[in-house]
Parts: structure tokens; sequence; C-alpha cells
């Protein structure tokens, strides 16, 4: 009697410990679902923002260049502009240090191509770097304000570091465009756009 009374307190508390551990599995699901929800706002709240800086309050171009005596080709990058671009990019809390890093980095070897001569880039023409589009979007053409449009897709988040793509739904036939963030201190940084790929931009 004893024996059974015992077995049945051993069946209830694993009976009470197994609902324990399903509702905590529950509300660990549901807490990711929910944090997952509010990651992607603010990433999505970052790129507009980021977007809506570029086009509306971003001064001078990316990689500024400048001209031989004769005027009739680019001979360097013009690193006085380059240092105020890199400032002003770092002052918009937008980016990760290794965005500005590599950012940086393409316009030095552009700026080292230029003036060995590995790269000619004469005035009138497009660039010998990227792919004669916007890096930014990395097209030609894009839709009015169409910061206020921009929509994630594919978002995988694995702790602190994100991976999606981003389109604009103004137009149907919107390709998507490549970003990595990561979380700093609780707020989401670009860490990586397609446009600026380094092996891309500085191929010869």
């Amino acid at each position: 009697m004893k024996l059974s009374k015992l077995f049945s307190l051993l069946f209830i508390w694993i009976l009470l410990v197994s609902h324990t551990h399903t509702n905590d599995d529950a509300l660990s699901m549901q807490k990711k679902s929910i944090n997952f929800i509010s990651d992607k706002q603010q990433l999505e709240t970052l790129i507009r923002k980021t977007y809506e800086w570029i086009e509306t309050k971003s001064e001078g171009p990316d990689f500024d260049v400048i001209e031989n005596h004769k005027g009739d080709k680019y001979i360097g990058l013009n690193l006085k502009a380059h240092n105020k671009k890199l400032n002003e990019l770092k002052k918009t809390n937008f980016f990760t240090q290794k965005f500005l890093d590599n950012y940086n980095k393409i316009g030095l070897k552009i700026n080292d191509n230029l003036k060995t001569n590995k790269m000619e880039y004469f005035v009138g023409d497009l660039p010998p770097y990227g792919n004669d589009s916007n890096m930014w979007c990395e097209c030609q053409d894009n839709p009015d304000l169409y910061w206020k449009t921009l929509k994630l897709t594919d978002l995988k988040i694995d702790n602190n570091r994100a991976v999606f793509n981003w389109i604009w739904t103004a137009w149907k036939d919107s390709s998507k465009y490549k970003v990595r963030a990561v979380k700093e201190n609780g707020v989401w940084k670009i860490d990586y756009l397609q446009g600026f790929d380094y092996d891309s931009l500085t191929k010869i």
C-alpha cells in the first residue's frame, strides 16, 4: 500500500515537472517571437532612416576623385573629401566600425589603383569600379521617396546578428539588396551593404 502510494506521488510529480517544462518552452517560444518582431521593426526603421539620410542630408559623392592638370583623366581620390565623408557616415550612428573601415579601405584602394595606373578613369566615362549603378541601392533609378516603402525580406537573426534583404514595394519588379546588421549595446547598426562589397568594387 505504501509502495503504491509512493508510485502515485512520483507519477504526479513527473506530470507536474513535465507540465512546467512545457509551459517554459511555450513562454520561451513566445518571447523569441516577440523579440523577433521587435528586432524586425527596429531594423526596418534603421534602413528607412539610413536611406532617407542618404537622399536628403548626405553631402558630396562617395569616393570623389581628382583630375590631372590636363583635366582629361582622374588620377586619385580626393582624400580630404573622403575623410569628410567618413566622418559624416560615422556621425549618423547608423553604421558599425567594420562598415566604416571597409568603406575607407575601398576608397584607399581606388586611390592606389588610379595613382599607379592599375585603373584608368577618363573624364566623361563611367567609373571603372562598381557596376555603373548607385552603390547604395545597386540601381540606376528609384521610386520617389522610396525609403518610406522599403520592406525587409528573408530576415534571419542569430543573437546580435541579422541578415536580410530589402526591396521597395513601390515597384513590383524590385530586386533584392543584401544587408547585414549587428546589435551594439542594444542598438542595431549596419555592418555590410551589398553595394559596398570590397572585392567587387576594387576588382580590376
